[in-house]
């Protein structure tokens, strides 16, 4: 997977610049068409990686696959990490590169889009902490 490396976005509020007085985020979503009737052998993958980049990776802020509406054979990530350091951990994990190798015999295509932060919420450092 790749990512973008946001930095230097200044955000509107007083005093707060570079998403929190100087982190960087790198995010991107990943949309992936799947195999017909793959899908919950692909969620079966995905939720066991989950599972670990949640106990294990405290760089990863979000990590989210989403069903699409009105098409059973697709998935949508938002991923979004603290900085480009902790995407390239992310990608070093032994379950990460167990999901890039085993999900390809699900996929039919899949799209990459890199995000620039513009406007909106972000976790605040207490609110990565829990």
């Amino acid at each position: 997977m790749l990512g973008f490396f946001f930095q230097g976005y200044r955000l509107g509020a007083a005093g707060r610049d570079r998403y929190h007085e100087g982190e960087h985020v790198f995010g991107l979503v990943v949309r992936f068409d799947l195999r017909a009737g793959a899908g919950p052998r692909f969620d079966a993958l995905t939720n066991e990686t989950v599972e670990r980049i949640r106990s294990s990776e405290p760089g990863t802020l979000i990590y989210t696959c989403h069903a699409v509406e009105g098409e059973s054979d697709a998935r949508v990530f938002y991923e979004l990490y603290r900085d480009r350091e902790a995407f390239e951990e992310h990608e070093r994990q032994e379950h990460v590169r167990r999901f890039l190798r085993e999900r390809e015999q699900y996929l039919t295509a899949t799209r990459v889009e890199f995000l620039a932060l513009q406007a909106g919420k972000t976790p605040t450092p207490t609110e990565q902490a829990r």
